[in-house]
C-alpha cells in the first residue's frame, strides 16, 4: 500500500511494496503531468528509476509502447497528440554543455521531461521541478520512495495525501 505524509508539512515517503505499486504511483502521475513539468529520478543503480519512468510513459501514452532505457541514446521521446514527454539518462555526461546540445534545457519549457542520474545538471537544474528519489527498501521489491517538489506542484497534491 502506497503511503505518504501531508505534502505541504515535508517531503512525502511512499512505501511500495511491490514492482505493481511503484507502476500505480507512475500511473496516477501520468494523469496529472503537463508541459513544464520536470520530474528528477535520483538513485543507485537497481532503485527502481527505470521502472517506474518506463511504467509513467506507457500510462502517459494511454496504450502499451516499447519503451526502451535512454541509457545509449541519452534522449527518447515520446508524442501524444501535441504534446511531448522526454525521457532522458544522463549518466554517461560529464557536463551540462553536453546536455544543452541535446536541447534539454529547451524541452524543460515545453515538454514533460523525466530526467534520470540529475546530478550531471550540476546546478543547471530548472528551478521548478519535482525531485523523486528511490531507495531500496527492506525487502527486496520494497522501495521508499521520496517525492520533494520545488516550486509550485499543488496540481500534483492530491495523489501524495494518504490513500
Amino acid at each position: 500500500m502506497l503511503n505518504c505524509g501531508a505534502m505541504p508539512l515535508s517531503p512525502p515517503q511512499l512505501f511500495a511494496q511491490s514492482p505493481e505499486q511503484t507502476a500505480a504511483l507512475a500511473g496516477r502521475l501520468a494523469g496529472v503531468l503537463r508541459a513544464g513539468d520536470v520530474l528528477l529520478l535520483e538513485g543507485p543503480v537497481g532503485a527502481g528509476k527505470t521502472h517506474f519512468a518506463r511504467a509513467l510513459i506507457q500510462a502517459w501514452l494511454g496504450q502499451p509502447e516499447d519503451v526502451p532505457s535512454p541509457s545509449f541514446t541519452l534522449v527518447q521521446t515520446y508524442a501524444r497528440g501535441n504534446q511531448t514527454l522526454w525521457h532522458t539518462d544522463l549518466y554517461r555526461l560529464t557536463s551540462p554543455q553536453e546536455i544543452d546540445e541535446l536541447g534539454l534545457f529547451d524541452a524543460f519549457e515545453s515538454a514533460i521531461c523525466l530526467v534520470e542520474w540529475p546530478d550531471r545538471l550540476g546546478n543547471e537544474a530548472p528551478t521548478r521541478h519535482l525531485r523523486i528519489t528511490f531507495a531500496q527498501g527492506v525487502g527486496d521489491d520494497l522501495r521508499d520512495i521520496t517525492l520533494n517538489p520545488v516550486g509550485d506542484w499543488a496540481h500534483i497534491a492530491a495523489l501524495v495525501q494518504n490513500d
